[in-house]
């Protein structure tokens, strides 16, 4: 419905209003850099993304990742790096990047979301810390408000009814709680479109790039986590290619019209898909409110006591975090290994407050334990035949790195008789360390006059032998 979209998308102009400004602060820039990259992102994206509802903006990421370019050399070269980024993730987009999402397993997809859970709540902390008594009772009726409502009503979001409610009482009873005006000033003016106040030379470039480099990595892996979290909840499928380079043009357009740059926000989007959303219509309108609330009605805005939105931004933890996946009756069934790549991802991402740090560590952990396990798979047994003269070793498993490099101890070379045949019907040839495997077992058997055979090769693990088979150890 029309109405669920507009609501969603005001609610969620109102989040993104002190979330910009932390970020920027973070960042090291003026609050109107983060509050312009907002609006250009959400706008951008809800015409160039791949993932309807799905929120894009200013975020804590990146602010992370380009910190230390403001601090050094400027707002300017900050936005040269976020052209460049954009730039840079419309050619990894092109280059077929999205479908790297494949290999992302479940384990890693669910601590991405469990450390962002995390992360959201935690950075509420600090608005709860040293602050005057009322703000923990606004908070706490925010947050009762939000539980309560929607088992009478769903007419109208939750979350806005909250904003409203607690704006309204600290306004008429002169309630003296921190509030959004006091995160920094607002903007009064649209931004414009202008060309970053740097010399175009090798010099430049080589200063921005490794940001640049940081900023289309970082958004695009939590961009596709994102979008990947959002049609697991809408049992819908997202053109993943598509959110990659529109994530790149959107952030192009951000670095041109003064903004910091940005990607997908999970904390909103997940306020706007809880909130019903589920078209383009929420994203559009997110970042048109959020331009028209704090520069025409930024009076009204500054007013909204923190701990509203606070008590938003935690509820949305509480809905993020994968409560079934910390089960004591689940984490008994699961295999050790894929609690350790979740708690990896989580912990990482937490520590860092990095989600491409911990997403990245998560899928190395992945990989490493896969290997593993399948490495133990390969199973070789052998028999003699009648007259004595030949044995067979059949070899059944995936043969690749971890796992050949145990297949020369699995021979017994001194005690063979003239002739050795290695049947490899039941197993596959991966890569250059199992032939070489193969040539060094062959190579140890004809030290000994024995005549050692492979036979049995698939296709693919033949044209792979043959290919290899004598350049791989230096024997031609």
């Amino acid at each position: 419905m029309l109405r669920t979209e507009v609501l969603a998308g005001l609610v969620v102009a109102l989040a993104l209003i002190p979330e910009a400004i932390a970020f920027s602060i973070i960042a090291g820039v003026d609050p109107r850099v983060g509050l312009y990259a907002s609006f250009t992102m959400a706008v951008v994206i809800a015409f160039c993304g791949g993932r309807p509802a799905m929120i894009s903006a200013a975020t804590g990421a990146v602010a992370l990742v380009v910190a230390p370019l403001v601090r050094e050399h400027g707002v300017d070269h900050l936005l040269v790096a976020v052209v460049l980024g954009g730039l840079l993730q419309v050619l990894l987009a092109v280059a077929g990047v999205a479908r790297l999402m494949r290999f992302l397993p479940r384990s890693v997809m669910v601590g991405f979301v469990n450390a962002l859970a995390i992360l959201i709540f935690t950075a509420q902390l600090p608005h709860l810390w040293n602050v005057p008594w009322p703000v923990y009772v606004l908070t706490a009726v925010g947050i009762g408000v939000m539980v309560g409502l929607p088992r009478w009503t769903t007419v109208v979001p939750a979350p806005l009814v909250a904003i409203v409610l607690l704006t309204a009482f600290t306004v008429a009873a002169a309630v003296a709680v921190p509030t959004v005006g006091d995160q920094g000033a607002l903007p009064d003016a649209l931004p414009v479109f202008g060309v970053p106040a740097v010399p175009p030379t090798l010099e430049t470039l080589t200063v921005v790039a490794p940001y640049a480099i940081a900023i289309a990595l970082v958004g695009l892996i939590e961009s596709l986590m994102t979008a990947k979290l959002v049609d697991d909840i809408t049992d819908t499928h997202s053109d993943k290619t598509r959110e990659s380079w529109g994530q790149g043009v959107a952030n192009i357009v951000t670095g041109f019209f003064g903004g910091m740059g940005g990607c997908a926000m999970i904390g909103q989007t997940m306020i706007n898909v809880r909130s019903g959303a589920r078209t383009r219509i929420s994203t559009f309108l997110a970042g048109l409110f959020l331009l028209i609330l704090v520069v025409v009605l930024g009076d009204l805005v500054a007013l909204i006591p923190m701990a509203a939105l606070v008590a938003v931004m935690i509820m949305v933890s509480v809905g993020t975090f994968d409560w079934h996946s910390v089960r004591p009756s689940v984490l008994r069934r699961m295999p050790r290994s894929e609690t350790a790549v979740m708690l990896s991802t989580v912990a990482v991402t937490v520590g860092t407050h990095n989600l491409a740090y911990g997403v990245g560590v998560g899928v190395l952990v992945a990989m490493v334990l896969f290997a593993r396990r399948v490495a133990h798979l390969v199973e070789v047994t052998s028999e003699l035949d009648p007259d004595g003269t030949t044995r067979t070793y059949r070899v059944r498993g995936q043969l690749f790195f971890a796992s050949s490099n145990d297949l020369v101890f699995s021979f017994d070379y001194a005690g063979d008789p003239a002739r050795v045949v290695i049947d490899l019907s039941e197993a596959h040839v991966w890569d250059a360390s199992t032939v070489a495997a193969l040539e060094a077992i062959t190579t140890k058997y004809a030290a000994r006059g024995v005549e050692a055979s492979v036979t049995g090769m698939n296709r693919d693990s033949h044209s792979r032998h043959r290919r290899l088979a004598g350049y791989v150890t230096g024997g031609h």
